[in-house]
């Protein structure tokens, strides 16, 4: 019950932010605007997100390979699948990606080298995800009049320059680490990890690569965001969606719902009907946009129950 007892507040916390949402609008004029909604944007929306998935696959093998897992595509690609099967139930992206690395670590008997490769997979989209919004920002500062835009980047970029100064700084990696050996076994786990993570800066054109890889990812979510507008029949400057939904992604990454639930849909209900959305239109936008993460993370896991027979090294 103990364990229970977390997922159930985060459930309760999704199913009351929904609500409440849903009471902001008109249900009738939703269900209309879906029903009018253009199939074949929709159908380029799904699979724009599919190669995104399929990027992250591909990023993730390569940040494998830097630390010296020469694993089967196919092995590495199971773990993968429960990864995205799991972000659909798990608090944010987080879980998903912890029991990826945890099944995979169990298989190569590797558990450090595989967790390691996971943070630095989260750190790598994370990193391109701020790129992308100041980028955007920097060209469409003069149309955004909402300080809560310039705040949710300021603490996101703040958070992403701590994090990178905690694993890769010299003086600071030392300082952890002292820290960590007080802490007994687990202290020396957690350095142990922090030590593969720290050595990976060495591995300089595969980070290169990785943050390209990353970049296309965090260019292609906002773009599925405008297609699906497009598709709605609703046409605002695209700019907008380039530094807004960053934030909105970033706001969903908080382990407080269940795979972003609510959090995403009042974040792009309260900044998109800032410039110029309805708000049945800007709720409309973030369900579809979780449906197509849905589906392909119910494949994932259809794909992953299918071949666990298989799944051995």
């Amino acid at each position: 019950m103990r364990k229970a007892i977390p997922i159930l507040i985060r459930i309760s916390i999704s199913t009351v932010i929904l609500f409440f949402l849903f009471k902001l609008v008109d249900l009738n004029k939703i269900v209309l605007i879906v029903s009018q909604a253009n199939k074949v944007i929709l159908i380029s929306v799904f699979l724009l997100t599919l190669l995104c998935y399929i990027i992250g696959f591909l990023r993730w093998r390569m940040l494998l390979i830097g630390f010296g897992l020469n694993l089967t595509p196919s092995l590495i690609f199971k773990s993968f699948c429960i990864g995205v099967f799991s972000n659909l139930f798990f608090p944010s992206t987080v879980g998903g990606d912890l029991l990826r690395g945890i099944d995979l670590g169990l298989r190569t008997h590797q558990p450090r080298r595989v967790v390691a490769s996971v943070i630095l997979d989260r750190l790598s989209g994370y990193s391109a995800l701020v790129v992308v919004a100041l980028l955007a920002l920097s060209f469409g500062h003069r149309i955004i009049n909402d300080i809560a835009v310039f705040i949710a980047l300021g603490v996101i970029l703040v958070l992403l320059v701590g994090m990178l100064t905690i694993l890769f700084n010299n003086f600071i990696f030392s300082k952890v680490t002292r820290l960590l050996h007080f802490l007994g076994k687990i202290g020396q786990a957690l350095s142990n990890l922090h030590y593969e993570i720290y050595n990976f800066r060495n591995q300089r054109k595969i980070i290169i690569k990785n943050f390209f890889y990353s970049l296309m990812v965090q260019l292609a979510m906002p773009l599925s965001f405008y297609l699906i507008s497009l598709s709605l029949g609703t046409r605002i400057n695209p700019i907008y969606f380039f530094i807004l939904v960053p934030i909105i992604s970033a706001i969903s990454a908080l382990p407080i719902s269940v795979a972003g639930l609510g959090l995403r849909e009042a974040s792009s209900m309260y900044f998109f009907t800032n410039v110029g959305m309805s708000g049945e239109v800007a709720l409309t936008v973030a369900l579809l946009a979780f449906f197509m993460f849905f589906l392909i993370g119910l494949a994932g896991g259809i794909i992953y129950v299918l071949t666990f027979s298989q799944h051995r090294i």
